[in-house]
């Protein structure tokens, strides 16, 4: 079966446009990461860990920026759009193996879209209690596939702004976190407490890293854009570890704030747990006022990182179609806005159809959290993923290395390994029944699988069109 890796070309033969430069691309992390945790699922960390529990954003952002290390050693090398399945691929030459890391890929970005597009919905309703939230899901889904289709320098420009709105309210945040210390109000020695009692607060930390690295994810998108990134080799390692550091700054100083200045427990038991610290009412500003403003922003955050899930969906489609693995439909370009549309489209349904079902069971199973279950499931995916693509690092070392490749650092990758393989062991073990989820996924990949089977190879000349006349079929 033939796997994308070998036969993804760069240069004259890639279709996608390069436009994407270095501090673009440092925003498209940044942005990816920061909309995905802080705002979302702050509060599950909280109460899993305690008053410490900047402790486990801490560790996940470290675990993170070490694969983040394997990710832009890799990209340095193969700067094509497919991402950790060509390098498995590369490194295994196993096509069984490759076609489930894609799909894994794939799967999990499906998993964060319905998760993140149920997290919108929730701020939505602390707005304006209007449409039911499936509606208001559904149509943050395909307004954002909308987007992406118009264009990826139109879609990272978008990205960038989106970025810079939601530090603005992670700032606000921390600024109410300084000054409720100013004020004498703050208690330092909560910082340092742990909601484990007779247990090891080590085991503590590890729930609320399992919990809080879905707020880490976001960074692997970056290198299913490498195609389409100007100078990848020089730009790819600088915006890639940049944007997880500050992203990890950010995350820590966030959690401080919103751990001084209001109690955990409020924190666990709020879907919105960032708008408890608005609600505080440290700053002398209108408090009613100031939750609809902080909910806007968490808003655009979310939409910020959905954004760049949908773009990596039709992304990984757009080159597993290129590679002959899935229909060659998948790998068409729209001849005006030279976006994967069907790609696009087909990655839209999928993650409808995710959010109908979830929304389904949570009907039927009232503890059923869409958001959590649906970010533990991301969780599982991306875990496994790291955890091949830190080993394809090492195992690549020494081939198709050039002057300006990067090299990570081998101890760190190892301890990246370990951090990986911990998470998704404990993940599992805590939630058996993500597993179900996971299947689920992953047998849409398998039905992708066995239609392009049936079809039989792709003629040459429909799979790698060679005039604008094929292009435009």
């Amino acid at each position: 079966m033939p796997i994308a890796g070998d036969t993804v070309s760069v240069g004259p033969e890639s279709e996608l446009k390069r436009s994407i430069t270095g501090r673009l691309l440092f925003f498209y992390v940044l942005g990816d990461v920061l909309g995905s945790g802080v705002y979302v699922l702050i509060g599950l960390v909280a109460g899993a860990v305690g008053g410490a529990f900047w402790i486990a954003f801490a560790a996940g952002v470290a675990v993170a920026t070490i694969t983040g290390l394997a990710y832009a050693e890799l990209v340095t090398k193969y700067p094509q759009a497919a991402g950790a399945a060509m390098y498995v691929n590369r490194a295994f030459r196993n096509p069984t193996l490759t076609f489930l890391i894609t799909i894994c890929m794939l799967s999990a970005t499906f998993a964060a879209s319905g998760s993140l597009a149920t997290g919108f919905a929730r701020y939505f309703n602390s707005v304006w209690d209007l449409p039911p939230a499936l509606l208001v899901t559904l149509a943050f889904v395909i307004v954002l596939s909308i987007v992406n289709f118009i264009g990826i320098t139109e879609s990272v420009v978008a990205n960038l702004v989106m970025t810079i709105v939601e530090v603005s309210g992670l700032v606000l945040v921390v600024l109410i976190g300084l000054v409720y210390l100013a004020q004498g109000d703050g208690d330092i020695a909560v910082l340092t407490q742990f909601n484990t009692g007779d247990a090891n607060p080590i085991l503590a930390i590890v729930a609320g890293v399992a919990l809080a690295f879905f707020a880490m994810t976001g960074f692997e998108n970056a290198a299913n854009v490498a195609e389409e990134t100007v100078n990848p080799s020089r730009t790819f390692p600088r915006a890639l570890v940049g944007g997880m550091i500050t992203a990890g700054v950010i995350y820590v100083l966030v959690s401080v704030s919103a751990a001084l200045v209001v109690p955990v427990d409020t924190l666990a038991g709020a879907e919105v747990a960032l708008l408890e610290v608005i609600r505080a009412g440290v700053l002398p500003l209108p408090v009613g006022a100031m939750l609809i403003v902080f909910a806007l922003i968490a808003m655009i955050a979310i939409t910020n990182t959905t954004l760049v899930a949908i773009v990596t969906q039709s992304r990984i489609l757009y080159g597993m179609a290129r590679a002959d693995v899935v229909p060659s439909g998948f790998g068409r370009i729209h001849p005006v806005r030279r976006s994967p549309w069907v790609a696009l489209l087909f990655s839209a349904v999928v993650v409808s159809a995710l959010l109908i079902v979830g929304q389904i069971i949570a009907g039927i199973d009232a503890d059923v959290d869409l958001v959590g279950r649906l970010a533990t499931v991301t969780v599982v995916f991306l875990l496994f993923i790291y955890a091949l693509v830190i080993v394809s690092a090492l195992k690549l070392r020494g081939q198709d290395e050039h002057a300006a490749s990067y090299r990570a650092n081998t101890p760190l990758l190892l301890v990246g390994l370990l951090g990986n393989v911990v998470l998704l062991v404990y993940v599992i073990v805590d939630d058996p029944s993500s597993l179900l989820w996971v299947g689920a996924l992953l047998a849409v990949g398998v039905a992708l699988l066995l239609i392009r089977r049936l079809r039989g190879p792709t003629p040459v000349a429909e799979h790698r069109p060679t005039s604008s006349a094929d292009r435009e079929v």
